[in-house]
């Protein structure tokens, strides 16, 4: 399978993830299963590429490599000084009524195969998400003790890069995301398998704005939402994305 490229040039190339793809092999993953680098690297018969941010393998959309060092440390040092805007969509729990920043800070999250010596009780790090509500739906279909399920759709722009921030930061406000198996619910994620065969995790990063690393011209990469995610917005009226072209 080849992985669909939004973008490219002789420094870097922007990739549309599909959801459960690995970005890195794993020390948790079988050595088989396949991971975006090597897949990228066959793709486009590169020696070396270098990765300067992450995404959750549930997570689905746009994500940046880089084809050379120079240009790897520029985009790295533009992601922790905060210089570039990710911006995501997911679909969660409840009504959210009004745009919000959430300032809310977060344990780091260890890694105990990757970062087997990190500290044992770290302290929590400043963690900064603004979230603005696009669309809402309420589905005919009883849960817990409601006669209705309602869902909304929500743009997420995190102003920090902390791992699993929005998953997190959702979770928090009560609005968690749908299908997310770790910080999600139970019953949310059920309904959404059951009636309408959705098994992932609906957070997609749909925009990523820069300043290129050698040009220094201004970016703005954007990836179409998936196609198992798109029939969802189609069957609840959502609109999707400007960006969003059908493949």
């Amino acid at each position: 399978a080849m992985l669909e490229i939004l973008y490219e040039d002789p420094y870097l190339v922007a990739i549309n993830k599909p959801s459960g793809l690995l970005v890195h092999p794993s020390w948790i993953a079988p050595r088989s299963t396949p991971n975006m680098m090597s897949m990228l690297k066959k793709q486009l018969d590169a020696e070396k590429l270098h990765t300067v941010h992450r995404l959750d393998r549930a997570t689905s959309g746009v994500i940046l490599v880089a084809k050379e060092l120079a240009a790897a440390q520029q985009m790295q040092h533009s992601f922790v000084s905060h210089e570039v805007q990710k911006t995501y969509q997911c679909i969660v729990r409840g009504w959210v009524e009004e745009a919000e920043r959430i300032d809310y800070p977060l344990v780091p999250k260890k890694d105990k195969y990757a970062e087997p010596f990190a500290q044992e009780n770290p302290e929590p790090k400043e963690a900064v998400t603004d979230i603005r509500p696009l669309a809402s739906v309420e589905l005919d279909i009883a849960i817990g003790r409601y006669p209705k399920a309602r869902y909304s759709l929500v743009e997420a722009k995190p102003k920090t890069g902390r791992k699993h921030q929005i998953r997190r930061h959702m979770k928090h406000l009560l609005h968690p995301i749908v299908g997310d198996t770790k910080y999600g619910e139970g019953r949310h994620n059920r309904l959404f398998r059951e009636h309408f065969d959705s098994h992932r995790l609906l957070l997609m990063a749909t925009e990523i704005e820069l300043n290129h690393p050698v040009t220094g011209q201004p970016l703005k990469i954007a990836a179409p939402i998936a196609e198992e995610v798109e029939r969802l917005y189609k069957l609840f009226g959502w609109c999707l994305p400007d960006n969003h072209k059908t493949q």
